[in-house]
């Protein structure tokens, strides 16, 4: 019934194409004509919504592991009502990610615009999922366009080897000779399609700021390093995406790597790109795990790692709006262990820290982190996991952006009350994740379409921080009502805006970050 509802709502649009081409300027409108063709979209109580929008060409055959290419153009009008599919990625316990994908038909955007005039401030979101899982529709961000006035673009990009294999063959067809980078080629083609068109959807393609959290935020500091992507957003926002200082692989690694999966696939020898590019994509993404699927640094489209770049002057130097939450490592420690079904032991605890770290510092992390402090060896392990992954290199990254002179917010998300995600919220009943990785988002915006169940100091909290968002994405230092303005660490150095409820002190500006997550150990054994 659905298909035939829009069948016939393409019909009528198309037969009345000449009176909405007259209403062009209407930015109230949900038929919008793109350079590639008219879409059809629909109205909430929180403005318009514009789902499933093609921005490059389909990547598959001979466009499989190749840099996108811009979508084609269509005729009538294309019922954009629907979120397009998810890229190829396995089952998760996120809503709606119970089923594996094996459909590489999956670049397309989704377009969110609050009523009003033309002109509107641009929010384009990267998702998380450790560049293996995730998808556009993982946020719905409605009601943060409608409060901030901002247009709001959330993007599916490529996914694990279907958006980073790097291997021989393909370098050989890469402009750059070095492949591995279609998942963040993607965005930048999205950024390039949200400055063609979304000028017709009411934003200004000059006021666009990149934003992501977890692998989105790391993508957001890649794109920081990356030549072809400058001009194509005025700001950016990483929330807990500094880990690993938004490391890249060596072409070297990532050659290797991708020999070995070649070969896992039976495509060793003779014509490797060609075996490669007839397998299934259930062949494809039975075959990747086990693999590290990350951006590849050493071309043109990646010439030096993002630290590098960043300390060198050699970024986008933009305003960015940087931080992480007070408890990133506790998800991870619960799916390590307790989630397992076998939590962490007193005993176990001293090897569990040489394993992740090494002799040497692993023997340091016992002592910062005794287990008389925590109250069981897991959330011991957890601070310290979170600390040296999360926490500590988002410092780092606050001080190699403000050595560049441009503005560097930095923000820790606090609220230990925070109710946890939706795909880990039974589990929370029995393990207290605190602020743990991902809580943040919810706070912004509705998490896997969900309404977060907040009480009502954590509304203000949710209030204020989309405050603080949208008062950067609109141009403007982060503020926010009844509270302190986020600091910005070219003059604040050292300080950061910790995010709390009331009940537990409310937001301060605080200067104890880096002490409070051991970052003297964590810098020393990073550098």
């Amino acid at each position: 019934m659905r298909a035939l509802v829009a069948a016939l709502v393409t019909l009528l649009a198309a037969a009345l194409l000449p009176a909405a081409a007259a209403r062009a300027t209407d930015r109230g409108s949900t038929l919008v004509r793109t350079a590639a063709g008219w879409v059809h979209g629909q109205r909430t109580v929180e403005g318009r919504q514009f789902l499933g929008i093609p921005y490059a060409k389909p990547p598959v055959g001979s466009l499989r592991w190749r840099a996108p290419r811009p979508a084609g153009s269509w005729h009538g009008v294309r019922d954009a009502t629907d979120f397009g599919n998810r890229c190829v990625q396995s089952a998760s316990w996120d809503p709606g990610y119970e089923d594996p994908t094996y459909t590489e038909d999956c670049l397309a955007l989704n377009v969110y615009a609050p009523d009003g005039p033309a002109g509107r401030p641009v929010l384009v979101w990267l998702h998380g999922g450790g560049l293996t899982a995730g998808a556009g529709a993982d946020i719905v961000p409605d009601t943060f366009a409608r409060t901030t006035g901002a247009v709001v673009v959330t993007v599916n990009y490529r996914l694990g080897a279907m958006g980073f294999l790097a291997a021989a063959g393909l370098d050989r067809q890469a402009p750059d000779g070095v492949s591995g980078n279609y998942g963040l080629q993607d965005q930048q083609l999205a950024l390039r399609w949200v400055r063609a068109n979304i000028g017709r959807f009411g934003g200004d393609p000059g006021r666009v700021t990149l934003a992501g959290e977890s692998a989105g935020g790391r993508s957001v500091c890649t794109q920081l390093a990356s030549p072809p992507g400058r001009g194509l957003f005025r700001a950016g926002i990483v929330e807990s995406g500094a880990y690993g200082d938004c490391g890249a692989r060596t072409h070297e690694d990532a050659a290797g790597s991708g020999a070995a999966f070649a070969a896992k696939l039976g495509c060793a020898s003779g014509d490797v790109t060609g075996c490669l590019r007839r397998k299934s994509a259930k062949e494809i993404l039975d075959a990747q795990a086990g693999f590290d699927w990350a951006p590849v640094v050493g071309g043109a489209f990646l010439p030096v790692q993002p630290a590098a770049a960043i300390a060198a002057g050699r970024s986008a130097r933009v305003p960015v709006l940087n931080g992480a939450n007070k408890d990133e490592g506790r998800l991870f420690a619960y799916g390590a262990y307790d989630g397992q079904g076998r939590p962490l032991t007193a005993a176990a605890y001293p090897k569990a820290l040489v394993d992740a770290y090494g002799p040497a510092a692993g023997r340091r992390a016992l002592k910062e982190y005794p287990l008389a402090a925590y109250p069981s060896p897991t959330y011991a392990y957890a601070a310290a996991a979170g600390d040296q992954l999360m926490a500590c290199p988002a410092l780092r990254l606050d001080r190699r952006l403000a050595r560049t002179g441009s503005p560097v917010y930095a923000y820790e998300f606090a609220d230990r009350t925070s109710p946890p995600f939706a795909s880990i919220r039974e589990a929370g009943r029995t393990f207290d994740f605190g602020a743990t990785h991902v809580n943040e988002v919810q706070y912004l915006f509705k998490h896997f379409g969900l309404v977060t169940p907040l009480d009502r100091e954590q509304r203000v909290l949710s209030r204020q921080m989309v405050q603080y968002w949208g008062s950067f994405v609109r141009g403007s230092a982060p503020r926010a009502d009844g509270a302190p303005a986020m600091p910005d660490r070219r003059t604040s150095a050292g300080r950061t805006l910790s995010l709390r409820t009331a009940s537990v002190g409310g937001i301060t500006r605080s200067s104890a970050v880096h002490r409070d997550h051991h970052c003297t150990l964590w810098d020393s054994v990073a550098s």
